[in-house]
């Protein structure tokens, strides 16, 4: 670590203990339910068992499930290959995520991203003894498997089977597989690698300190205009200094998609994801133009009606998250978020608030910013076998309370899902925000009632409209920037300025002509790891959050019986389609009218906001 590094985090490490003076002490996870250290005897054990297992279960059944299929009981056969499959799976996992979990919290130490690489490699080596198997059971007769999946003990898998079978027309032979697998660690994986590390790794110079992108970011709600403007043009800076390295990270892995999408015959660059989502494109077409053309009675007349509350005519694109002139600026402790988000789980279902405090007893979270920590918050399910952890970068702000209850839905939502196994415990992307965006509406609706005040209802009401705003119109306009980018990338590499433009235009209709975007806001688009990490991901915020709305409509309407409903969803992971899991609350996705009722909710709180006076 060279000298001015050291400063660097010495005075980062200080402004930290400052900031634990008002917010108290910050949870720091602990991984020991996972492994104790990166050369523990448990982990090097894992991997040896980890190594047999793979190469005995590619010798006992490659080219052989035909065989299975047609002897004497192919349930019970086919049962005990899954099930063999599932534990090597879940084993992987816990050392995937104990890698990834480590370096989230020091991705500029280079021991702890060495161990982070050298596990990535591992075990894409091990997983390609395995790969052959999801392909060949595709390869089965379809009326002999389904046959077999009715009887017991197979009949245990059969949502995974049958969730398997929508890959099968994009399946590719087994040795193109193992290519695209094998190659993912020096292709799409190292370029993630590099933005990651890139953007941790970044500095921004506000006064003469040197801030990480957290901490700059979070300056854009800084009461102090003048601080929000700085931290602009700080974060402009810094993104214009290095648009060469993130406009190439863009381009190849825009480049690399297409190759693939084109190799398995995806129609449409969202294709994919819509197939990983399990989400019929025209679902996802039906809520992205419901939230365009909802842009003017939602972002464009809040905005509008903030700048009022501000006293301007229009807002500078720094000011579009400032606290209102009757903000709750407090710092609220860390006790006092626990607490908060508690009572609200609490008042729902006691059997949440139970799951959602074992986080906290067991130091399942980790709280507090640090050099080089991942930046943002995000609930990570490692594997049923083990339990979730939630990382979080806690300022102590209103919106920091909402995070966390955010990323503790997640975390229930992982815990409750776990008894399906690691091959049906993961809930595809359209449920995935359900429990998270439930669990922010429950603290938001408790504390709501407690407000005392008409500033402090009308500071809760501005908040929470805009988290809906940044979560289904800001995420509308990340997916539809997206795929302008995406299908510009078909014709050719793309420049900044042109990546820049696209960025603009998608940003100016969907805010509104109330806020203005000023010079540096065209380099914004460059810190945004969903579109590098997980293409077309973002339309699934919007999506869970119009959902949740409509299952908290059903809540208010009637209240008897829906928690039990409500945790037979989270329960089911993955083993049921989302729209067979919405049936028992009367919602139906498919319907166009179902997505104007999340929509009215945003417009609903808007008026009441307005009605409170400005």
């Amino acid at each position: 670590m060279g000298f001015e590094n050291f400063l660097n985090y010495s005075s980062q490490e200080t402004a930290s203990r400052q900031d634990n003076e008002e917010l108290g002490a910050l949870p720091e996870w602990q991984l020991d339910d996972l492994y104790e250290a990166q050369d523990s005897v448990e982990l090097v054990s894992d991997l040896a068992w980890a190594e047999e297992q793979c190469e005995s279960f590619h010798e006992t059944y490659a080219g052989k499930l035909g065989d299975l299929l047609a002897g004497g009981d192919a349930s019970q056969a086919l049962y005990d290959a899954i099930a063999a499959y599932e534990q090597i799976d879940d084993r992987l996992g816990r050392i995937m995520a104990y890698a990834f979990l480590q370096y989230a919290t020091q991705t500029s130490d280079q021991t702890g991203a060495k161990f982070y690489g050298d596990m990535q490699d591992k075990l894409t080596g091990l997983s390609t003894k395995l790969l052959f198997f999801t392909l060949d059971l595709n390869k089965l007769d379809e009326r002999e498997l389904a046959e077999a999946a009715k009887q017991e003990p197979l009949k245990h898998y059969k949502p995974w089977l049958d969730d398997l079978a929508q890959e099968r027309p994009y399946q590719l032979d087994e040795n193109v597989e193992r290519l695209f697998l094998e190659k993912s660690v020096t292709g799409a994986g190292a370029w993630n690698r590099l933005f990651d590390e890139t953007l941790s790794a970044l500095k921004f110079d506000i006064d003469g300190d040197k801030l990480g992108l957290e901490q700059t970011l979070h300056l854009m709600t800084d009461e102090d205009g003048v601080k929000r403007e700085q931290a602009s043009e700080a974060l402009a800076l810094v993104f214009k200094d290095n648009l060469r390295l993130f406009t190439q990270v863009t381009n190849t892995l825009a480049k690399d998609k297409e190759i693939s999408d084109r190799w398995r015959g995806f129609s449409d660059v969202a294709a994919s994801r819509h197939l990983a989502n399990r989400v019929e494109p025209e679902v996802v077409d039906a809520l992205a133009q419901a939230v365009k053309a909802a842009y003017p009675r939602l972002s464009h007349r809040y905005y509008k009606l903030k700048a009022q509350f501000m006293g301007q005519d229009k807002l500078a694109h720094w000011d579009r998250n400032a606290p209102l002139p009757f903000a709750d600026t407090r710092i609220i402790p860390w006790g006092d978020a626990e607490r908060m988000v508690m009572e609200a789980y609490n008042g729902f279902a006691p059997e949440m608030a139970e799951i959602a405090g074992k986080f906290f007893k067991n130091n399942w979270i980790d709280a507090a910013m640090r050099t080089g920590k991942a930046p943002g918050a995000f609930a990570h399910p490692t594997v049923p076998s083990a339990h979730p952890y939630v990382l979080l970068n806690y300022q102590g702000r209103t919106r920091d309370v909402m995070t966390l209850a955010h990323e503790l839905g997640h975390g229930v939502h992982q815990v409750l899902a776990g008894p399906q196994g690691a091959l049906m415990a993961p809930t595809p992307l359209t449920l995935a925000e359900t429990a998270s965006v439930f669990g922010e509406m429950l603290t938001f609706r408790a504390l709501l009632d407690q407000a005392e005040t008409k500033d402090a209802r009308r500071a809760l009401l501005a908040g929470k409209i805009e988290d809906m705003l940044n979560t289904v119109v800001r995420q509308i306009a990340f997916y539809l920037f997206e795929r302008e980018v995406h299908l510009a990338r078909l014709e050719g590499e793309l420049t900044s300025d042109q990546i820049g433009e696209l960025w603009m235009k998608v940003q100016s209709e969907s805010l509104g002509p109330a806020i203005e975007l000023k010079p540096g806001y065209e380099t914004f688009w460059a810190y945004v790891p969903h579109f590098i990490h997980a293409p077309f991901y973002v339309y699934a915020y919007a999506f869970g959050d119009c959902l949740v709305n409509s299952l908290y409509g059903v809540y208010d309407n009637a209240q008897e019986g829906f928690s039990d409903r409500y945790f037979d969803l989270l329960k089911a992971g993955g083993s049921k389609p989302y729209h067979e899991l919405l049936a028992p609350f009367g919602l139906d996705a498919k319907d166009p009218e179902f997505w104007s009722i999340g929509l009215n909710m945003i417009s609903g709180l808007i008026d009441q906001l307005e009605a409170e006076g400005t």
